[in-house]
């Protein structure tokens, strides 16, 4: 297949656009400064802009594109940054696509984990509804932009949980602690993070080329962990301590409402869709994730 990333360049962007080509498919990338490479396509997401021959003959799109969610505090400027990032990047992507006469069959959307709001212990699956809060509207909307791609793309839009690395990603600032031995839970660690490993968010999102699901797919492993137990696997793994709680208290004054919508926030996702689908993760286990996020000298 010939694919069109958009985000291809950050830490998820560059697993997948990886194993695409290990697969044997032809991957370009979408970039915001002057082509240095052939496969580089430019594009200006936030003016509307885009080189219409990037998708030209595109069996596939991969939508990565939106600026990080805890990189910087939530100012409402900022906020407001994030919704644009993501809402102009993927309606540049649909109205590109409506402009050619054979748009591409699948445009693979990303959304996030956030959609669910803070769900406490409650289980939830594809068809669960939105949650509140300003991650929960972001992806809502994103995902109803994704929609907006001319009839007969199958549009699928994978809600991500928290993905575990060797490196950088949502434990890019935890992981060091931990490996100090200073690092431990975050509040009362009885919220629920839907974990994936980055090799398997690669590999799912090579799967959902090739398999005909469409809509919503929750994307994390089938083992749901709460965060004691998540920072404990971690710790074990690396064989150190994980006392050092930090409260909720401590993390709300740090980090205002971003504290309670991406660390203290509770989502016990399901992979109903993907499992149903028959796609085998590489790490179904927490056990097996945290080795791997523990083993040394090798790159994420």
């Amino acid at each position: 297949m010939r694919i069109i990333v958009a985000g291809a360049s950050g830490l998820i962007g560059t697993a997948i656009s990886s194993t695409l080509r290990s697969a044997g498919h032809d991957v370009g990338a979408l970039v915001r400064r002057p082509p240095a490479a052939p496969g580089e396509f430019q594009w200006n997401p936030g003016e509307g802009r885009i080189d219409d021959s990037a998708l030209k003959g595109a069996d596939a799109v991969i939508n990565l594109s939106g600026a990080g969610i805890g990189d910087r505090p939530w100012t409402r400027a900022r906020i407001s940054e994030l919704r644009s990032s993501r809402l102009d990047a993927t309606r540049t992507l649909t109205a590109a696509m409506a402009r050619l006469d054979t748009p591409p069959a699948v445009f693979l959307s990303q959304s996030a984990s956030g959609y669910y709001g803070s769900a406490g212990p409650e289980l939830l699956r594809e068809n669960s509804p939105a949650g509140t809060g300003v991650l929960a509207r972001i992806c809502a909307d994103w995902e109803a932009a994704a929609h907006e791609a001319p009839a007969g793309v199958r549009v699928v839009t994978p809600r991500t949980g928290v993905v575990l690395s060797r490196s950088g990603g949502a434990l890019g600032r935890l992981m060091p602690l931990l490996r100090l031995g200073v690092g431990g839970p975050l509040g009362n660690g009885r919220q629920y993070w839907p974990w994936i490993t980055l090799p398997d968010v690669a590999g799912a999102f090579e799967f959902l080329l090739r398999t005909p699901l469409s809509g919503p797919v929750n994307l994390c492993a089938p083992e749901s962990a709460d965060v004691n137990s998540l920072i404990a696997q971690l710790a074990g793994a690396l064989h150190r301590p994980a006392v050092l709680r930090v409260p909720a208290p401590v993390l709300r004054l740090v980090m205002g409402q971003l504290a309670d919508e991406l660390l203290l926030a509770s989502q016990r996702m399901e992979p109903a869709a993907l499992s149903g689908a028959g796609f085998e993760w590489q790490h179904p286990s927490l056990a097996q994730a945290a080795a791997w996020v523990a083993e040394r000298g090798t790159k994420s």
